[in-house]
Protein backbone atom coordinates (compact mmCIF):
# COMPACT_ATOMS: atom_id res chain seq x y z
CA UNK A 1 0.00 0.00 0.00
CA UNK A 2 1.23 3.47 -0.82
CA UNK A 3 1.13 5.81 2.17
CA UNK A 4 1.37 9.54 1.63
CA UNK A 5 3.18 11.37 4.44
CA UNK A 6 3.36 15.06 5.25
CA UNK A 7 5.48 17.66 7.06
CA UNK A 8 8.36 16.27 9.16
CA UNK A 9 7.31 12.68 8.40
CA UNK A 10 8.64 13.18 4.88
CA UNK A 11 12.15 13.63 6.29
CA UNK A 12 11.83 10.53 8.45
CA UNK A 13 10.41 8.40 5.62
CA UNK A 14 12.63 9.82 2.90
CA UNK A 15 9.92 11.11 0.60
CA UNK A 16 6.32 12.01 -0.06
CA UNK A 17 5.07 8.44 -0.53
CA UNK A 18 6.17 5.20 1.09
CA UNK A 19 5.33 1.69 -0.03
CA UNK A 20 4.25 -0.32 3.02
CA UNK A 21 3.79 -4.09 2.83
CA UNK A 22 1.98 -4.85 6.09
CA UNK A 23 0.94 -8.20 7.56
CA UNK A 24 -2.68 -7.11 7.84
CA UNK A 25 -5.30 -4.87 6.33
CA UNK A 26 -6.09 -2.46 9.16
CA UNK A 27 -4.75 1.03 9.68
CA UNK A 28 -2.88 -0.14 12.80
CA UNK A 29 -1.17 -2.87 10.73
CA UNK A 30 0.06 -0.30 8.23
CA UNK A 31 1.28 2.05 10.96
CA UNK A 32 3.02 -0.77 12.86
CA UNK A 33 4.87 -1.76 9.68
CA UNK A 34 5.87 1.88 9.18
CA UNK A 35 7.32 1.93 12.70
CA UNK A 36 9.26 -1.23 11.85
CA UNK A 37 10.56 0.43 8.67
CA UNK A 38 11.19 3.87 10.24
CA UNK A 39 11.61 3.54 14.04
CA UNK A 40 11.81 7.33 14.49
CA UNK A 41 8.21 7.67 13.37
CA UNK A 42 6.86 5.93 16.48
CA UNK A 43 7.45 8.88 18.81
CA UNK A 44 5.92 11.21 16.24
CA UNK A 45 2.60 9.38 15.85
CA UNK A 46 1.94 7.12 18.87
CA UNK A 47 1.54 7.77 22.58
CA UNK A 48 2.68 5.26 25.23
CA UNK A 49 -0.51 3.22 24.82
CA UNK A 50 -0.05 2.77 21.05
CA UNK A 51 -2.85 5.22 20.26
CA UNK A 52 -2.47 8.11 17.87
CA UNK A 53 -1.17 11.24 19.53
CA UNK A 54 -3.48 14.24 19.61
CA UNK A 55 -3.54 16.08 16.31
CA UNK A 56 -2.09 13.12 14.36
CA UNK A 57 -4.57 12.29 11.62
CA UNK A 58 -4.96 9.37 9.25
CA UNK A 59 -7.22 9.76 6.25
CA UNK A 60 -8.46 6.89 4.11
CA UNK A 61 -9.92 8.04 0.81
CA UNK A 62 -10.29 11.54 2.25
CA UNK A 63 -12.11 10.44 5.43
CA UNK A 64 -10.56 10.80 8.86
CA UNK A 65 -10.39 7.38 10.57
CA UNK A 66 -11.93 8.87 13.73
CA UNK A 67 -15.18 8.89 11.73
CA UNK A 68 -14.65 5.27 10.63
CA UNK A 69 -13.30 2.47 12.86
CA UNK A 70 -10.26 4.43 14.06
CA UNK A 71 -7.10 2.28 14.06
CA UNK A 72 -9.18 -0.82 13.30
CA UNK A 73 -10.38 0.67 9.98
CA UNK A 74 -9.96 -1.87 7.18
CA UNK A 75 -7.95 -0.75 4.15
CA UNK A 76 -7.50 -2.08 0.63
CA UNK A 77 -4.47 -1.79 -1.61
CA UNK A 78 -6.36 0.66 -3.83
CA UNK A 79 -7.24 3.01 -0.94
CA UNK A 80 -5.61 6.40 -0.57
CA UNK A 81 -3.83 6.45 2.81
CA UNK A 82 -2.57 9.79 4.15
CA UNK A 83 -0.73 10.33 7.43
CA UNK A 84 -0.51 13.83 8.94
CA UNK A 85 1.60 14.65 11.99
CA UNK A 86 0.74 17.53 14.30
CA UNK A 87 1.48 20.75 12.45
CA UNK A 88 1.91 24.15 14.06
CA UNK A 89 1.90 27.36 12.18
CA UNK A 90 1.39 30.99 12.46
Amino acid sequence: MMVRVFANLREICGGVEVEVLANGNRVIDILNKMVEMFPEIEDEIFDGEKKLKPFVHVYINGKNIIHLDDLETQVKESDQFALFPPVAGG
